[in-house]
């Protein structure tokens, strides 16, 4: 999975087939120019002990400016990420300082940074690399809301995830067997087949119902 990703940003050249992005070969774009259109955030997002402002434009200072207003362009990013509102909780608002590793926040918290980063350059791609898997059930809440949201903007968002109510709702899902497509349709289509696909659905929402029971007992 990751490496078909890597596929569509260039890091790997393919050495037989191809990739096509709006039925156009990936080797004819500008690599630099086609990296811009592509918004990325993994599982672990990387946060410097630096500012929230500071963690959301470095590196892409010249390429923000030539969008906008870069104040403007950053507070709609991280309102499109529900990020704004837990930023301007906080005193210093988009001056302060996330610690080391992003530490002084929670994972959600993180995880809607990178959102908000990956998207302040209104990438024509998003791409969603276990995006949810590290977080607990509140903060992946939270973070699939925002995912949601900014779903049904213009930008086609590549979602790779092994919790299901993740890419339930996306217009064509994959299910990889052994490093292949075993199975391609809607979520409804899909269970309707009642195969593979619909095993992986029943078996997590099994998992679920079990990790339920051990909470409460816990309780």
């Amino acid at each position: 999975k990751s490496t078909t990703v890597n596929l569509i940003e260039r890091l790997y050249e393919p050495i037989s087939g191809e990739v096509l992005i709006d039925g156009r070969n990936i080797k004819e774009y500008d690599i630099e120019s086609l990296r811009n259109l592509i918004g990325y955030v993994q599982q672990e997002p990387v946060l410097f002990n630096r500012t929230i402002r500071d963690n959301l434009i470095f590196g892409r200072e010249d390429v923000i400016k030539e969008l906008g207003d870069v104040e403007t362009l950053m507070k709609e990013a991280c309102a499109d990420a529900y990020a704004k509102e837990f930023i301007e909780m906080k005193q210093e608002k988009y001056d302060y300082v996330v610690g080391i590793k992003g530490g002084k926040l929670s994972g959600g918290q993180k995880q809607r940074l990178a959102i908000a980063r990956a998207i302040l350059c209104k990438p024509k791609i998003l791409i969603l690399d276990e995006a949810t898997s590290a977080l607990d059930n509140k903060s992946e809440k939270e973070v699939q809301a925002a995912l949601d949201h900014i779903s049904e903007k213009s930008v086609t968002t590549v979602i790779i995830a092994h919790r299901l109510s993740t890419i339930k709702n996306a217009d064509v899902i994959y299910a990889l067997k052994g490093g292949k497509v075993h199975e391609k349709g809607t979520h409804k289509e899909l269970l309707e087949k009642n195969g593979y696909y619909a095993s992986l659905v029943k078996s997590q929402l099994a998992q679920d119902e079990l990790e339920d029971r051990d909470r409460k007992s816990v309780v």
